[in-house]
């Protein structure tokens, strides 16, 4: 899961008009070390106040979305892996082998890309995926 900079003004802007839209009159979000509050007015307008911040590294870095390289069935593991290599989250290397496509009778290993935390698997296995599908979603770790 990717982390929302909520002292960002454009990510605050995006949320003041989505109130407004669905006819919302208020939002609050608190998370460790910060508190994000949107009052909208009866006039369309809205006060916002932001109290505390979090850390910018983690609020700015997105995650990583790890997409198949060509058409095959997603295999999440070698056939012969443990059932619990498979679970999630962990920390992957970017070299470490996250997954696999099933092309025939080939396994097409599937590289993490980059290092970080592997937190979800996106397509189900033996689902049958195209070039470009995403598979897996890695967070950037400090």
């Amino acid at each position: 899961m990717s982390a929302i900079d909520f002292s960002d003004p454009a990510t605050i802007a995006v949320l003041t008009d989505a109130l407004i839209a669905a006819g919302v009159d208020g939002l609050e979000i608190s998370k460790a070390g910060a508190h994000l509050r949107i009052v909208v007015s009866k006039g369309g307008g809205a006060r916002v106040s932001l109290t505390g911040n979090a850390p910018p590294d983690l609020a700015a870095a997105p995650a990583a979305i790890v997409k198949a390289p060509m058409a095959g069935r997603f295999c999440a593991l070698r056939p012969s892996a443990p059932a619990e290599a498979g679970q999630l989250p962990r920390a992957v290397s970017d070299k470490e082998v996250i997954g696999f496509l099933r092309i025939g009778s080939v396994l097409l290993p599937i590289p993490a890309g980059r290092s970080g935390l592997l937190t979800r698997r996106l397509t189900e296995p033996d689902a049958l995926v195209g070039f470009g599908d995403p598979l897996f979603e890695i967070e950037p770790q400090q």
